[in-house]
């Protein structure tokens, strides 16, 4: 893998990471497509969002911070058998992403049925039309008004299993987690800062997973370790400017503009899918 590909994956990575446009799409599209880096290499990408969750980690640190203080406070609280006037803002968000989470235990069995999608190239450019479609149906619903102080474990439930399924690559995580919980009545600054919130647990599980079938196959090629060091700084940098624009944008309530843009990227797909079927491809690309 050339550093130049490692630099522009990881880009590409932290830009569509948190935009709800789908990082894995992309990636794939960018590797099955145009050749950017190795289709098996399912390590460098896991990277990529261990990058990414250093930019939520930076951007949410205050919220991070008083969950990790509550979360002591709480086995403090279970120790001495003491149980406060009034549950904190802080402990309650704990226990909604810990509900929210819940739902990806029931897709880990089929972790690698998942995987094999994402060089399905078909597929994926399917799975971005559909999450045009979802962004463009959230801006068109009423704002709501709930956040972790008045959200309902079946809401956090609908928004958990709405991440579950952006397993898929194609559907953005961060497209279906916001649409799910404004469709549940989020206030919309909340169901943005949930739902990176939301990938914290999922994306460290998702780490752990993989550098074990790593470790089983092997281990690292350390000759490719300053490719993936350059992809994950990549990815950090431009991930944190990602999740910045996307607050902006929920406060602006514009999220159905990046449908058009799914729309178009996964039209796009499926017809250079098609080229690449009929083995037009290698030619496109010397235009490209």
């Amino acid at each position: 893998m050339h550093l130049l590909n490692a630099l522009i994956l990881g880009i590409v990575q932290g830009v569509t990471e948190f935009l709800p446009i789908s990082s894995s799409g992309h990636l794939s599209i960018a590797q099955n497509l145009f050749g950017l880096a190795s289709e098996s290499d399912v390590l460098f990408d896991t990277l990529l969002h261990l990058g990414t969750l250093v930019a939520v980690f930076a951007a949410y640190w205050e919220d991070i911070r008083e969950m990790i203080l509550e979360f002591f406070d709480l086995i403090r609280d279970l120790i001495h058998g003491t149980v406060p006037s009034s549950v904190p803002p802080a402990r309650r968000l704990i226990l909604l992403v810990i509900v929210g989470t819940l739902p990806l235990f029931v897709i880990l069995p089929f972790r690698h049925k998942i995987e094999e999608l994402y060089n399905n190239t078909y597929f994926i450019g399917a799975a971005l039309l559909v999450t045009g479609a979802l962004l463009f149906a959230c801006d068109r619903i009423r704002k709501g008004r709930k956040t972790e102080k008045s959200a309902t474990m079946l809401d956090v439930l609908v928004v958990g299993a709405g991440q579950a399924i952006a397993t898929c690559p194609g559907i953005s995580r961060s497209g279906m987690t916001i649409s799910a919980g404004c469709f549940r009545g989020f206030d919309r600054r909340f169901a943005v800062r949930f739902g990176f919130l939301l990938s914290i647990p999922a994306v460290i599980g998702a780490n752990i997973l993989q550098i074990g079938d790593v470790i089983e196959a092997g281990g690292i090629d350390v000759k490719l370790i300053p490719a993936y060091l350059l992809g994950v700084a990549a990815a950090m940098i431009s991930g944190y400017l990602s999740i910045r624009l996307v607050r902006l944008v929920a406060d602006k309530g514009k999220f159905g503009l990046f449908s058009y843009y799914c729309w178009f990227v996964g039209a796009a797909t499926i017809v250079l899918s098609i080229l690449k079927g009929m083995e037009l491809l290698p030619w496109l690309k010397t235009v490209v």
